[in-house]
């Protein structure tokens, strides 16, 4: 099983919209892609949250092919719509686990 995790600092602003669009919109179109199992959307705690707030958004992978289909076919789009949607008012970055236990 591989967790594809993105983790996002967004700024005040756009918070609570941003969670609404979350929750209703991109992680439905991910989930609709059939690369991933489950998912799983958490508020990261003990930060500094001057510059705004962080979540991460991991998604359940069965195996390698499932991610690579996701990177492939279907992340350039759902990134570039994150984009038109908050512009720059937010920062991510990804990472890919492998869960061992």
């Amino acid at each position: 099983m591989l967790i594809y995790n993105v983790t996002i600092q967004l700024q005040h602003s756009i918070h609570q919209d941003w969670l609404y669009w979350m929750q209703t919109k991109h992680i439905p179109e991910i989930m609709a892609t059939n690369c991933f199992e489950r998912y799983q959307l958490v508020k990261l705690l003990d930060v500094d949250e001057t510059e705004g707030v962080t979540y991460a958004a991991q998604y359940y992978a069965a195996n390698k092919e499932a991610y690579d289909t996701y990177i492939k076919q279907f992340a350039p789009a759902l990134r570039e719509d994150s984009i038109k949607m908050w512009g720059n008012k937010f920062i991510g970055f990804r990472s890919l686990m492998e869960v061992v236990n």
